[in-house]
């Protein structure tokens, strides 16, 4: 199961923890980057009918998604407030997973050795198939290195936003569709 390509019509995108108390771990350079990956990949993915799901760890105290983010959005998505690391320990976020009827889900966002980490090993743990995007998460050096480790010995499947994009494309023609949805702009040092 685990060798097979990521379907899109069997994914889900779920967004972890896209917060700016998050961003200011990490060096000014990553910042704009990451976040440009992930927009684009929920731009991405809203244009190929992908269900979204989105986190915001503790907003009352961390903050809200960040603006670039929330604007990915698809209308009426909520964001639910993560009050565990692994968002499978909550039970709200657990169910919208299970709404969406999809078993391979793909996890971006913050932070890679925790949040994502966790995550990934307890939708491991609820049966899913899990694929975290590299350059579509982070975590302050070493720690993004160590937590890709462990959710790759976990089972997890590890690749990158260009990686992931041609997955669920698959052809010319859904390429030369999701052009004229959502154009041409890639994020900074990604190239088609």
């Amino acid at each position: 199961m685990q060798h097979r390509l990521i379907d899109r019509h069997t994914t889900c995108l779920i967004v972890i923890d896209v917060q700016q108390y998050f961003l200011d771990k990490l060096s000014v350079h990553w910042r704009v980057p990451l976040v440009q990956r992930i927009a684009w990949l929920m731009r991405v993915a809203r244009a190929l009918d992908i269900p979204i799901i989105a986190t915001a760890e503790d907003m009352a105290n961390d903050g809200p998604l960040v603006p670039e983010v929330s604007a990915e959005l698809p209308p009426g998505c909520i964001v639910h407030d993560k009050m565990v690391f692994g968002l499978a320990g909550q039970r709200s976020i657990l169910d919208d997973v299970t709404r969406s009827g999809r078993r391979d889900l793909v996890l971006v966002g913050l932070e890679t050795d925790v949040c994502i980490a966790h995550s990934a090993i307890g939708l491991m743990e609820q049966d899913y198939r899990v694929t975290v995007i590299e350059d579509a998460t982070a975590s302050p050096p070493p720690h993004h290195e160590a937590g890709l480790r462990r959710i790759a010995a976990a089972g997890g499947i590890v690749t990158n936003t260009k990686g992931i994009h041609y997955e669920w494309v698959r052809d010319l023609a859904t390429l030369s569709a999701l052009k004229q949805k959502i154009g041409t702009s890639l994020p900074p040092g990604l190239t088609l």
